[in-house]
């Protein structure tokens, strides 16, 4: 029996595994490549199902309902079956990612705190990689550690949990500050709500067939790559992050081998493809069969889908493939997106006026002073998004940029274990005009503050800015005091508190940049010239901070600036004024000691 996501009415996604086993238990959910090419390995939907009772068993045996989880593999079908494991015992999945060689585990200790796992799942090669390095975590060191690859079968043992649209899945956690990690609170009913929107917003249907390389700890790969086939009862293609990113042909070459309709990634994959695709290989693909290639979790360059959209062309690509959409973990995942046969709306709109929050029309004549907005589509129709005056919560007009609020059924729960920032960034309310020197809340109904900046034209939302001082480099949010943080530890001579960590755009995509202040001992009595490539202490504290970032965050560094003391502006209390320092690095008036890019190699 087949059937769509409509006929599925049940309360949870154990309950939905458990139907899609029953009516279509031979029919391959998940297919992995393993090379990224042709080594396979594949589950069925009755497979899933019997391995994830199995893990449930052992799960039950050894922790309450409701205790948190960690979940640490490699990319790959065993993830998935921890993942539901998880969910058939009643656990709250806490997604994560073995530290890989030279990585340190402080941001896996910081997760572990936070949510207050009890248990680690993992596979036996990786558990063994992990017990060779060693850890003086205390977190991770009182962890039950189980390889979920040599269990003995128990899937006869498990008893069905106890759980509802209310009850929490798993905690997503944030690419936030390592020293204050949030994990986002999604539930079964959040889950099942956005996937519904999904499923409805891109046109899928029983016959839809998704490829995905995202990475499964993340929300686009976890929710849009395992859990969206698992919704519409269609199957998915899986590969490793890794794979597409040492060779982006693979990703096509699945997508063309076996004729999927849905796939996408952030606005990064698609601007790889196209400088690292060759025209002979573009002549072996056939992507006609593309339906739905969706570009999201970062800013969304216009020139980028121009140019796919001319490159692939050649291969059966079409233009009107290309879906923009918007989302964010604290709302599930998706929040916004087009019609799936309409091209990608485009306005222009002057630079000048949007720096001062204003939307003002103009055409691509007016040169440098033009910005081209790419539309993420429309609302989920039963959510509500205003655009909201961050420091007044008043409403904007039309022609204002403001911050991105979102009430509806796919705004998650909160914060784990936090309070504070759920009440300040889960709960807020409008407020129109003053009465009495207050704010009068305009009704109970209570907002997601994404700390994004946008604004609605036609119903339709345009992303313009992070409110936040949040960076988005291929793909991945990074909060600048986590990498400013990582900066000044990692050499001597770098005075505490006085980095800046940013992003600008380069040729439609975003860079990292670091500025950091050189102490003044350091500084004063060298006796050498700072300039790029000619001291040997300059080149050592790039080398160091270059290092270290990647180790801590994986994180490119497109250019590092090294600066005199009291180089870096700063508020009156002595903040790091981030923007203006991006704005001194673009118009060169940083009196920098040295300085550090590819080009000054």
């Amino acid at each position: 029996m087949n059937y769509s996501a409509q006929a599925f009415s049940g309360k949870t996604l154990v309950d939905l595994l458990r139907d899609r086993a029953d009516n279509q238990s031979s029919r391959i959910a998940y297919r992995f490549l393993v090379d990224g090419e042709t080594q396979t390995l594949s589950l069925s939907y009755e497979e899933l199902d019997r391995h994830a009772r199995s893990i449930a068993a052992h799960l039950q045996s050894l922790c309450l309902p409701g205790e948190r989880v960690l979940l640490l593999y490699p990319p790959g079908l065993e993830y998935v079956s921890a993942f539901f494991g998880c969910l058939y015992a009643g656990a709250i999945a806490v997604p994560a990612y073995p530290p890989r060689p030279n990585r340190s585990f402080s941001r896996l200790q910081s997760i572990a705190i936070d949510s207050g796992a009890t248990i680690a799942l993992t596979t036996r090669e990786t558990f063994s990689v992990l017990a060779r390095r060693g850890t003086d975590s205390p977190a991770l060191s009182a962890l039950k550690w189980l390889a979920t690859d040599r269990l003995e079968d128990a899937a006869t043992h498990w008893q069905a949990p106890d759980a509802d649209r209310t009850t929490v899945a798993f905690l997503q956690y944030t690419s936030g500050s390592t020293a204050d990690p949030k994990g986002v609170r999604v539930t079964h009913g959040n889950l099942l709500h956005n996937l519904d929107g999904i499923y409805r917003s891109f046109g899928l249907n029983a016959e839809s067939h998704v490829v995905s390389w995202l990475p499964m700890y993340h929300d686009m790969g976890l929710i849009g790559g395992i859990l969206q086939p698992l919704y519409g009862g269609f199957p998915v293609t899986l590969m490793s992050p890794l794979m597409f990113l040492q060779k982006p042909l693979r990703w096509l070459q699945a997508i063309s081998h076996y004729r999927a309709t849905c796939s996408g990634g952030p606005n990064f994959a698609y601007d790889l493809c196209t400088r690292k695709i060759a025209p002979e290989h573009i002549a072996e693909l056939d992507l006609s069969c593309w339906q739905v290639a969706f570009n999201g979790a970062e800013p969304i360059s216009a020139t980028v889908l121009d140019r796919f959209a001319q490159v692939f062309a050649p291969a059966g690509f079409r233009a009107t493939a290309l879906y923009p959409c918007y989302g964010l973990a604290e709302a599930t995942l998706f929040a916004s997106g087009g019609n799936p046969s309409d091209p990608p709306r485009l306005k222009t709109v002057d630079a000048r006026e949007l720096e001062r929050h204003r939307v003002v029309e103009t055409d691509l004549a007016n040169g440098e002073n033009a910005r081209v907005l790419v539309s993420c589509g429309r609302p989920l129709p039963d959510q509500h998004v205003v655009i909201v005056h961050p420091d007044t919560r008043i409403p904007c007009a039309p022609d204002e940029v403001g911050e991105i609020w979102i009430s509806g059924a796919s705004v998650a729960d909160g914060y784990w274990q936090n309070p504070t920032a759920t009440e300040e960034l889960f709960r807020a309310q409008l407020a129109v005009g003053e009465r009495n020197g207050k704010m009068p809340s305009s009704s109970d109904q209570t907002f997601l503050r994404t700390g994004d900046l946008g604004f609605l034209d036609g119903g339709e939302l345009f992303v313009t800015g992070r409110l936040k001082d949040m960076t988005i480099v291929n793909g991945r949010n990074y909060y600048p005091q986590d990498v400013e943080w990582t900066v000044e530890s990692s050499h001597p001579s770098i005075r505490p508190h006085c980095t800046a960590a940013f992003s600008v755009d380069l040729e439609g995509e975003e860079r990292a940049v670091v500025v950091a202040e050189i102490d003044r001992s350091y500084v004063k009595g060298q006796g050498v010239e700072w300039e790029p490539g000619n001291n040997p202490r300059s080149r050592e504290i790039v080398e160091a901070i270059r290092r270290a970032v990647v180790q801590e965050h994986e994180l490119p560094i497109q250019t590092v600036l090294l600066l005199k003391p009291g180089s870096l502006p700063k508020t009156s209390s002595g903040k790091i004024q981030r923007r203006a320092c991006r704005a001194s690095f673009l118009d060169g008036t940083f009196e920098r000691l040295t300085w550090w890019s590819p080009d000054s190699q």
